[in-house]
C-alpha cells in the first residue's frame, strides 16, 4: 500500500504508468536521501497515470499530433499562450516581449484571425527560442497547452484523472506529490469529499503547480474560489509548494495568498530543465517536504 503517490503533468500520453514509475519512483527517494530520510520504499510509492486520457485515438505510436499556430483555436488556449510568453519574457531577458515582438497580447484575440495567427507565431518563436525551451517543438509545446486548457473543458477527462488518482490513495497513504497540470488533478482530488472523507492524507507536495494562476486556472477550480480564495483540502496539515524561478507553467510562484496560510512557497534551480519533474524531486526542498510528511514524530505512521 502506497505512503507516498506521484501525481504527473502535461505531455505523458504515449508513456505508461510502469514507465513513467522507473522514471520518476528512484529520483523521489533519491530526494528524501538527500534531505536525510525517512527513505520510502520503492514498493511504498505509486503513480496516479493519467496522461492516456490526452492520446489521440487512432494516432500512430509515439507521434504527437501535428499541431501548427493554426491549431491555437479558443480564447483559453491563446491567453494561456501568452501567459506563458509574457512569463517567459520577464525570466529571460533573451525572449521578446510580446510588445517588442509585434504581439498584440489577450486583445489581439477580438482582432481578426490573420493578426490572431501573427501573435501566435510571434509567441511560439519567442518561446521555442528561451533558453529554457530551446530545442522543445512548436506541436509539442501547443499539444502540452491543449492538455491544460482541455482539463477544464472536457468533463469526461477531468472526472477520469480524479478518479485515477483516488484510485492509488489508500488508507496508509500519507503524501501526494503532484507536478504541473497534476498538482489541479490532486487539489480537486483533495478537496472531493466524495473520494477523501476517509483518507488520512496529511502532506501534499506540488510541484511547477499553475494553481495560481488567476482566470486561466485558480478561478476554474472545483470547489470553486470566493473573492479568489481557495477551500483547503480535506484531509491535508500542510502544503508545500515548489517552483523553479524561471518555470513559466508556475507564473504565480506563491499559492499561499490564495490558499491560506498554511501553504509554505519555497523556490528552486532546476538548471536548463525549469520545469521537469525529474528536476523538481531531485531538489532537497522537495526532499524535505516528503520526508516531513514520512516521520513518525509528525504524527504520521
Amino acid at each position: 500500500m502506497a505512503r507516498v503517490v506521484f501525481v504527473h503533468g502535461v505531455g505523458k500520453q504515449y508513456l505508461s504508468e510502469d514507465s513513467l514509475a522507473r522514471d520518476v519512483v528512484p529520483e523521489l527517494r533519491g530526494g528524501t536521501r538527500l534531505a536525510g530520510g525517512p527513505i520510502p520504499d520503492a514498493d511504498d510509492v505509486s503513480v496516479a497515470f493519467y496522461g492516456d486520457l490526452f492520446r489521440p485515438r487512432g494516432a500512430r505510436t509515439g507521434h504527437h499530433p501535428r499541431y501548427e499556430a493554426a491549431d491555437i483555436e479558443t480564447e483559453e488556449e491563446f491567453t494561456l499562450l501568452m501567459a506563458w510568453w509574457a512569463e517567459a519574457a520577464r525570466t529571460d531577458p533573451d525572449v521578446p516581449g510580446p510588445g517588442e515582438a509585434g504581439g498584440r497580447g489577450p486583445a489581439g484575440w477580438a482582432a481578426s484571425q490573420a493578426m490572431r495567427l501573427r501573435s501566435v507565431r510571434a509567441a511560439l518563436d519567442a518561446l521555442t527560442g528561451a533558453r529554457f525551451l530551446r530545442g522543445v517543438l512548436d506541436r509539442v509545446l501547443i499539444g502540452d497547452l491543449k492538455q491544460v486548457t482541455g482539463y477544464f473543458t472536457d468533463a469526461s477527462v477531468r472526472s477520469a484523472a480524479r478518479k485515477r488518482l483516488a484510485a492509488q490513495i489508500t488508507p496508509e497513504t500519507r503524501v501526494v506529490v503532484a507536478h504541473s497540470l497534476g498538482s489541479v488533478v490532486a487539489y480537486e482530488t483533495l478537496c472531493d469529499e466524495e473520494f477523501s472523507a476517509d483518507w488520512d492524507v496529511h502532506a501534499l507536495v506540488t510541484l511547477g503547480s499553475p494553481l495560481g494562476m488567476g482566470a486561466l486556472v485558480l478561478d476554474r477550480l472545483r470547489p470553486e474560489p470566493v473573492d479568489r480564495r481557495a477551500a483547503w483540502p480535506i484531509p491535508l496539515r500542510s502544503w508545500t509548494n515548489i517552483a523553479d524561478v524561471t518555470d513559466i507553467v508556475a507564473a504565480v510562484r506563491e499559492l499561499r495568498p490564495s490558499f491560506g496560510s498554511r501553504v509554505t512557497d519555497l523556490p528552486v534551480h532546476n538548471g536548463a530543465h525549469m520545469h521537469d519533474a525529474k528536476r523538481y524531486l531531485t531538489a532537497v526542498e522537495t526532499g524535505r517536504a516528503i520526508a516531513a510528511g514520512l516521520r513518525p514524530e509528525t504524527g504520521i505512521n
